[in-house]
C-alpha cells in the first residue's frame, strides 16, 4: 500500500481544502546531520537533490523523526532542538542536559526519549509543549535506545560498548521507571525493537555479532554472524537493515535473523535510518548519504558535508 495515498484519502475526510493542499503537496526529504558546519542537510528523494540547509546549534550529533518533529541532540553542548518536520524550522531549543545522545519517538508522535550519557538518565520530552517532562536514572553512559511499538517500554544500551542494558517503564510515558538491567552475551552498542514487538535486536561493540532477543522476558534466542562492530539497525515490517560503518556494508535481514540482501555501502556510514520506502546512511568522516530502497539496493550516494553522523526522513512542504 501506498501510505501516503492512504494517508492522504483518509485526511481528506476531516480536513479542510488548505489542509489537504498542504498534505498533498508534502513529500520525503532526508534531513541530514552536518557535525562540523552547524547546519541540517535537507536533501529531496528520491532525487537526491540538496533543498535546503537549517541553521543549528554547533555540532548536531543524532537526529530523530518524533512524530511532525524532529529532535536534534548536541552531545557537546548539553542541548536539544526541535525542528518543524513539514517547514524545516527551528521551533525550539531545549538545554539542561548533560551529554544528550539518541532518540526514541514514541507512536503518539508528542513524546520523545532522549539518553542522557553523562548524567546516565533518560529524559522525557513533549516535543509539542515544547519542554522536558520526566526524568530517570538507568545507568552510566545511557546512549542508543529503542522503543516498543505500543509505546510502553525502552531498551538502552549502557555505552558504546556496553556491559548491560537498561529495560525501562514508560506505561506512564512521562514518568520513565527503571524496570531492570540485562547482561548481553558481548559488549552492546545499538538496540532496536522489531515492529511486530516480539524481539529486541542487539548490536554489538567488540564482535562480528548480534544477539536477538524475546522482548518480553529478556530472553536470548539467537545469535548471528555480523560484518565488523558496531553495527546499527534500522526495522520496516519483516525487514531489518543492519549497516556496518567499519565494512562498509548493509544487511537485510528477515526480523526472525534469515539473511536476505546485502549491498556496499561508504565506509564510516554507521547509523541508518528508514522511512516510506527509503533507506538513508550517513558517513561520519566523509560527509556522504547513501539511498537505499526497500529491499536494500544502493540508489546513489552524493557528499554534502565535510562529516554526517546521523538522519531521518520527514514529509516537508518545501
Amino acid at each position: 500500500m501506498d501510505r501516503r495515498a492512504f494517508i492522504a484519502g483518509a485526511a481528506s475526510l476531516v480536513l479542510a481544502p488548505p489542509a489537504l493542499a498542504r498534505l498533498s503537496s508534502a513529500h520525503e526529504v532526508a534531513l541530514v546531520t552536518a557535525d562540523e558546519e552547524g547546519r541540517l542537510v535537507a536533501v529531496d528523494l528520491p532525487g537526491g537533490h540538496v533543498r535546503r540547509y537549517v541553521r543549528t546549534l554547533p555540532k548536531p550529533r543524532s537526529i530523530q523523526a518524533v512524530g511532525s518533529k524532529a529532535v536534534v541532540a548536541h552531545s557537546e553542548l548539553g542541548a536539544v532542538t526541535l525542528i518543524s518536520g513539514s517547514t524545516l524550522v527551528v521551533e525550539h531549543v531545549l538545554r539542561g542536559f548533560g551529554e544528550p545522545r539518541y532518540t526514541a519517538g514514541h507512536p503518539d508522535g508528542r513524546h520523545a526519549y532522549v539518553t542522557d550519557a553523562r548524567r546516565g538518565e533518560i529524559v522525557a520530552l513533549d516535543v509539542i509543549r515544547r519542554r522536558v517532562v520526566g526524568r530517570a536514572a538507568v545507568g552510566r553512559l545511557a546512549r542508543h535506545v529503542t522503543i516498543d511499538p505500543s509505546g510502553r517500554a525502552l531498551w538502552i544500551a549502557l555505552g558504546a560498548k556496553a556491559e548491560r542494558i537498561a529495560v525501562v517503564d514508560v506505561t506512564q510515558r512521562a514518568r520513565p521507571r527503571l524496570v531492570r538491567q540485562l547482561r548481553p552475551p558481548f559488549l552492546a552498542h545499538d538496540v532496536g525493537w522489531t515492529p511486530d514487538g516480539k524481539r529486541v535486536w542487539v548490536s554489538s561493540g567488540d564482535r562480528d555479532e548480534i544477539a536477538i532477543y524475546q522482548a518480553r522476558t529478556g530472553r536470548l534466542l539467537r545469535r548471528l554472524a555480523a560484518d565488523e562492530p558496531p553495527q546499527h539497525f534500522t526495522f520496516r515490517d519483516e525487514l531489518v537493515y543492519v549497516a556496518s560503518g567499519e565494512s562498509g556494508t548493509l544487511r537485510v535481514h528477515r526480523i526472525d535473523g534469515a539473511l536476505g540482501h546485502k549491498a556496499t555501502i561508504p565506509p564510516e556510514s554507521y547509523n541508518v535510518q528508514q522511512a516510506y520506502g527509503w533507506v538513508v546512511t550517513p558517513a561520519l568522516g566523509r560527509g556522504t548519504l547513501c539511498l537505499l530502497d526497500r529491499r536494500g539496493r544502493r540508489q546513489w550516494q552524493k557528499r554534502i558535508a565535510r562529516s554526517s553522523h546521523d538522519a531521518c526522513i520527514v514529509l516537508a512542504n518545501i
